[in-house]
């Protein structure tokens, strides 16, 4: 039992280090927005169309590591993940064209990140803890990545400060490399299969022709909407409204900061509250957050609070969502199908992180999207409130470890 409990510890510290480290470079693109725009007289709609797919790319290759993850364990994919991730921010340091920028930072860092993030990470961790732990362990994980957030930003900008912004991309590729060894020591095993487990097929064709599986995906959009939007388009929000860089960036670290308390918080709570009850509060306090943003005179103060305030809503989606898919499914596909739950998460990535750029390049300001953003969260609010996390009754043929 001593040695299970200190692997357990072990497959919790390098999981909660790799997505850290993936989490906590992703967050600081936003802060090349606007040099990398202006040196090259792009407008944002280049830059934000590179992220969008990005975050596309990130969003359809997610089952399908997470696949891989669940039949030959998470280390393998981590390290392939961590490869990509490093050369697409290498590359990206040498982009002087959309196409480049589209290559580099959307396609090789959208597939280093499915390989090094949530879907993938979490998977490995609910099939090495205790069902009645699993909430709990993912949000220590999920928390992780927000410390990353919190910790990496304020370094993103010195860098980009003290060595213009293409030798900060090659920097930020040197640090993503330590997700490689990090990822290679995690002894992450799939469920070994027993006798009545469900194939892949079969347990595709299970949650397909589960409501509250898709009222899940459609919640995570508003998710992916939301959150990649602000992190992406903030920076130049508050510069357009007269306050100074700096203060865009410490609001991306308070985010970071308290999404660490968020996160942590939600999958405590997700242990003994019903989760999806838990995210519909959620969602529906984020638009109201959000409203309150955008109507109160815009001041440096309001800009902090606005991000200690969303930073506690950040990420607390996720340890929730992915239990949810635990606790109904089981932990034997879990990479995979929170992988399908995740690409939704992504093309709602797609559209905040595209719209806001194509809608700012066509009206000068982000209004149009903030209004949006309100909608959603009244959406993901009702679609949570009828999602059931009871585990499906199966026959005795059809039994799934969890």
């Amino acid at each position: 039992m001593a040695i299970t409990r200190h692997n357990t510890f072990l497959l919790i510290l390098l999981a909660s280090l790799v997505i850290s480290t993936a989490m906590g470079l992703r967050h600081g693109f936003g802060l090349f927005l606007e040099p990398m725009s202006s040196d090259f007289g792009w407008g944002r709609g280049v830059f934000a169309f590179a992220l969008a797919v990005q975050n596309l790319i990130w969003g359809l290759s997610q089952p399908f590591t997470g696949a891989l993850a669940d039949r030959f364990g998470a280390a393998r994919i981590i390290v392939i993940g961590g490869i990509l991730y490093t050369l697409g921010l290498c590359f990206m340091s040498l982009s002087s064209t959309a196409l480049g920028m589209t290559v580099s930072a959307g396609l090789l860092i959208g597939l280093g990140l499915s390989g090094t993030t949530f879907s993938v990470i979490l998977g490995a961790v609910g099939r090495a803890v205790a069902p009645e732990k699993r909430s709990m362990a993912m949000g220590i994980v999920s928390a992780a990545g927000s410390f990353g957030q919190f910790a990496m930003l304020p370094g993103t900008l010195g860098l980009i400060e003290w060595l213009g912004w293409a030798a900060a991309l090659l920097a930020m590729g040197a640090i993503a490399t330590l997700m490689i060894p990090l990822g290679a020591m995690l002894k992450d095993r799939p469920t070994t299969k027993a006798l009545g487990d469900l194939s892949l097929r079969d347990a595709l064709n299970e949650a397909a022709g589960e409501k509250g599986f898709w009222l899940l995906c459609i919640g995570f959009f508003v998710c992916g909407f939301q959150v990649v939007f602000i992190a992406v388009h903030l920076p130049g929000y508050l510069f357009d409204n007269g306050l100074a860089v700096q203060v865009g960036t410490t609001v991306l670290a308070l985010v970071g900061l308290f999404n660490i308390v968020g996160t942590y918080t939600a999958g405590w709570l997700g242990g003994f509250w019903s989760k999806p009850r838990l995210l519909s509060w959620l969602y529906l306090i984020r638009g109201v957050v959000i409203v309150m943003f955008i109507a109160l005179p815009l001041t440096t103060t309001s800009a902090y609070l606005f991000g200690i305030a969303i930073g506690l809503l950040w990420l607390s989606t996720v340890p929730l969502t992915n239990g949810i898919v635990a606790s109904v499914f089981g932990v034997r596909h879990l990479s995979m199908l929170g992988g399908i739950v995740f690409l939704f998460h992504q093309l709602g990535s797609f559209m905040g992180v595209w719209l806001g750029g194509y809608l700012y390049d066509l009206t000068g300001h982000y209004n149009t999207v903030w209004q949006i953003a309100i909608v959603l969260s009244v959406v993901a609010a009702a679609l949570h409130w009828f999602i059931s996390e009871k585990p499906l009754t199966r026959s005795a043929t059809e039994q799934v470890t969890s």
